[in-house]
């Protein structure tokens, strides 16, 4: 699961946290189209869990900004059943197959009076953003990134320097968690 890695100079009540989220296991579209792709049973109880996760941790998105495809919007109407109270949600279309500066450009946009944003996505777009941001954190937190990121995985990344949205670049922040979904025996 997670590990926690916060810096002695993180200041509560001026960190930003970026919340990013990689769709959980999809199966194929009926259709063909890869935007109708829905969620396995396995990817709807993998979303249950980061869902419950969240909760429990305390990872609570001010705005949860979503791809428009159908496998991420299963993923979230999943973790939303398991947070304590509704969170405002967005759809982006520019999230599905977006580059990692698609992505920024996105999470740099954000209104400043939401503290805590869940950007959820596809890969490599998502890996790639958390990698890019990533300055410091848990060295097992951060080799695990590196390595993989698995559908239903979350990456907690806070920004203790950040006033505003615009201000997160690269390297800029710290990896507090890295989740990955408990492995289906």
């Amino acid at each position: 699961m997670g590990e926690s890695f916060l810096s002695s100079n993180t200041k509560p009540g001026v960190v930003r946290r970026l919340l990013l989220l990689r769709h959980a296991h999809a199966g194929m579209a009926q259709s063909g189209l890869d935007t109708e792709r829905t969620l396995t049973e396995r990817g709807l109880a993998e979303a249950l869990e980061v869902g419950a996760i969240m909760a429990a941790e305390g990872f609570l998105p001010n705005l949860a900004v979503i791809s428009p495809a159908q496998r991420t919007r299963q993923t979230w109407a999943q973790v939303q059943k398991r947070l304590p109270s509704a969170v405002q949600c967005l759809y982006e279309g520019n999230i599905y197959e977006a580059g990692v500066s698609t992505l920024l450009d996105i999470v740099n946009v954000q209104p400043d009076s939401r503290q805590t944003l869940l950007l959820v996505g596809h890969n490599p777009g998502i890996q790639g953003l958390a990698l890019k941001l990533t300055g410091r954190g848990s060295k097992n937190a951060v080799v695990r990134l590196r390595h993989e990121f698995p559908p239903a995985s979350l990456a907690v990344i806070t920004f203790p320097d950040a006033q505003r949205w615009a201000d997160i670049e690269e390297r800029t922040g710290i990896l507090e968690h890295f989740i990955t979904p408990s492995p289906v025996i």
